[in-house]
């Protein structure tokens, strides 16, 4: 597996927008989506609770994987932000070369 969509979570469009500019500059993505707002609801610490967010969908290549969690971690506003890999198994030539020339 070459390539995977990696998954996170805001609550502001600001800081969706935040990680989506700097993941795709410093090239640890060749393009983050934006969806939402969405609501999610989730037990945190012993509450359940409902926010209203944004998800990211970050596509990338697996070996950044790593180096895309850290940075999120050091500029997401959560205390534990969502991080979820999910492998690309096959796509077009075409785009899978744009992820590849677009990325570390």
């Amino acid at each position: 597996m070459e390539f995977v969509i990696i998954t996170t979570t805001t609550e502001k469009i600001f800081d969706a927008e935040k990680i989506s500019k700097t993941l795709v500059s410093e090239k640890l993505a060749a393009c983050v989506q934006i969806v939402g707002p969405i609501i999610s609801t989730y037990t945190w610490k012993e509450n359940i609770e409902r926010t209203e967010e944004f998800i990211l969908l970050i596509k990338t290549k697996d070996d950044l994987k790593v180096s895309v969690e850290k940075r999120i971690k050091e500029i997401h506003p959560y205390e534990l932000p969502e991080f979820v890999v999910v492998p690309i198994l096959d796509g077009s030539h075409e785009y899978l070369n744009w992820l590849r020339i677009n990325t570390k």
